[in-house]
């Protein structure tokens, strides 16, 4: 029978060395805030209502971050300390059942397989909890993990507290546990905040299972950074880069191209086909998906986007929760703000600018347009410098360009307006009323030409 897990997660703490209005695990490193990067690992492990997340400064954001994930959340009303941060979940866990992972908020690149062996190491002893530790060259600032002559772990010094002799040990506490949840809370009310701080650590609990004949487990990582909690805007940029680096990494090994993978951003929950190109200093963020066979255009920034196969996205285009379907071409110089839905085999050129419209099959707008509200049908061709006016100060209209149409240059669509199929609106006009299916729209003032007179005004102006 497979061991119950039970995931706390421990994220009440304001930060202050990070010097921001914005509780610590709200930070965001590889397009994840802190605090969802620690739950989505959990959830690898452990199904949602089995991961639980004590709160406390900012809990009402803390909460909305990662609600989504379906988890529980515990409110720390005061920060005590780690101890009294589990004491606060009492209500929540049952005392005896399985096992009990102790995470941090503020630790992201703990990978599930580093968890899935300390739940392994846990289950095949026999101890009371087995603690991840790892070694460092500076250990400034961490607790020091004191092992017996067998191996286990017999307690955990913090720095403060620790002799001289003591603070030579390299071998540090990451803080990070798994415990025989039953043992666990048999003890831990036996933790005192007996410290300069007058908090409960959950360090202490170590030298009260060794004392009543408990053994605990030391499971040592041999790379330290993957223990890398953040307190500073420097470990924020250094974790963010290790983010960024894996994720090149591994969608280069999964058949992506991506050239001068170092100059590209690319957030965790982006997902790409096999044999596209990222090109240098794009960046791909948020919730996309891209295709088989696309190019993405240098300094392009994608967010929230479905791209299907065969799509080309030129250099320095924007594009925005908009989904592009198979074989259309984007740019350069494009963007699509929001709610866009491209079709397959379209063309968007250099500074368009669509929102909230759908272009039809194998349209075109190739330059200089701004197409907001609007639907447009399959194979219209949307001339240079056109514009759909859909806003008249106090609501949004729409404007339907139907199947086939012909959209003369710097046209002017006034909303709302239905131009018809196969219809053709000359150049420089603006439309104001329907066009019929096949019909010529011509809406400008009839040229007139004055002759002489440009020579005449300067004549007069000049005196003579």
């Amino acid at each position: 029978m497979q061991i119950p897990i039970t995931c706390v997660i421990l994220a009440a703490g304001l930060g202050t060395r990070m010097k921001s209005k914005k509780a610590k695990v709200l930070h965001r490193a590889g397009g994840l805030t802190l605090i969802e990067h620690v739950v989505r690992t959990s959830l690898a492990l452990t199904p949602p209502e089995r991961v639980i997340v004590v709160v406390g400064h900012q809990a009402e954001q803390v909460q909305a971050a990662v609600s989504r994930y379906g988890v529980r959340f515990v409110q720390q009303t005061e920060q005590k300390g780690t101890g009294h941060a589990l004491l606060a979940c009492g209500a929540e866990l049952s005392p005896t059942d399985g096992l009990l992972l102790v995470l941090y908020g503020d630790c992201p690149l703990l990978s599930s397989d580093t968890l899935g062996m300390l739940v392994e190491r846990q289950s095949a002893s026999h101890a009371a909890a087995t603690l991840i530790t790892t070694v460092l060259d500076d250990p400034t600032g961490y607790g020091r993990v004191m092992i017996d002559e067998h191996g286990k772990v017999r307690a955990v010094i913090e720095q403060k507290a620790a002799s001289p002799e003591q603070l030579e040990i390299r071998e540090v506490n990451s803080g990070i546990y798994c415990f025989h949840s039953g043992l666990l809370w048999r003890y831990i009310d036996e933790i005192r905040p007996d410290n300069p701080a007058g908090e409960y650590y959950l360090t202490d609990i170590v030298e009260i299972f060794h004392r009543d004949g408990y053994e605990v487990e030391a499971l040592r990582l041999d790379d330290p950074g993957e223990l890398l909690g953040i307190n500073t805007r420097l470990d924020l940029a250094a974790v963010d880069c290790n983010f960024r680096e894996r994720k090149v990494r591994q969608l280069m090994l999964d058949g992506v191209t991506i050239e001068k993978p170092e100059t590209v951003t690319i957030d965790a929950q982006v997902r790409v086909g096999p044999d596209t190109v990222i090109e240098p200093f794009a960046q791909v963020l948020g919730d996309t998906e891209i295709g088989e066979d696309c190019r993405i255009g240098t300094a392009s920034i994608i967010t929230d986007c479905r791209l299907a196969d065969s799509v080309e996205v030129g250099p320095f285009t924007l594009i925005n929760d908009s989904r592009v379907e198979a074989g259309a071409k984007i740019g350069p110089f494009a963007r699509l703000r929001f709610d866009n839905q491209v079709g397959a085999d379209a063309h968007i050129g250099n500074f368009v600018e669509l929102k909230k419209t759908r272009l039809g099959a194998g349209a075109k707008a190739m330059h200089l347009a701004y197409l907001g509200d609007s639907v447009i049908g399959e194979e219209v061709n949307i001339g240079a410098g056109t514009i759909t006016c859909n806003y008249d100060g106090v609501r949004k209209h729409q404007t339907t360009i139907c199947r086939g149409a012909f959209v003369g240059s710097n046209s002017t669509l006034v909303a709302p307006v239905v131009v018809g199929e196969g219809s053709y609106v000359g150049a420089g006009s603006v439309i104001t009323h329907p066009v019929p299916p096949d019909a010529l729209a011509i809406g400008r003032a009839r040229q007139i030409v004055k002759e002489g007179w440009a020579r005449r005004r300067k004549e007069k102006a000049s005196g003579n």
